[in-house]
């Protein structure tokens, strides 16, 4: 029975050979760890926000009776 490439036989059944360590990709669970990551620290430490609101309302001023 011919072997394809990239596998091997273990106990009459065929295995893909195992990938090099290099080719290693980010798992899901690390992908998740990232984004919760990044949303706690905008969340609680803030992208750059200083903390203060302004309040952009103008103060009120008296104005001269409306003419008719």
């Amino acid at each position: 029975m011919p072997v394809p490439e990239g596998y091997h036989v273990v106990r009459r059944h065929l295995r893909r050979n195992p990938r090099p360590s290099s080719a290693k990709k980010m798992s899901v669970w690390t992908i998740a760890g990232v984004c919760a990551l990044v949303w706690l620290w905008g969340h609680f430490i803030g992208f750059g926000d200083t903390g203060t609101a302004t309040s952009n309302t103008p103060a009120p001023t008296a104005s001269a009776p409306a003419a008719r």
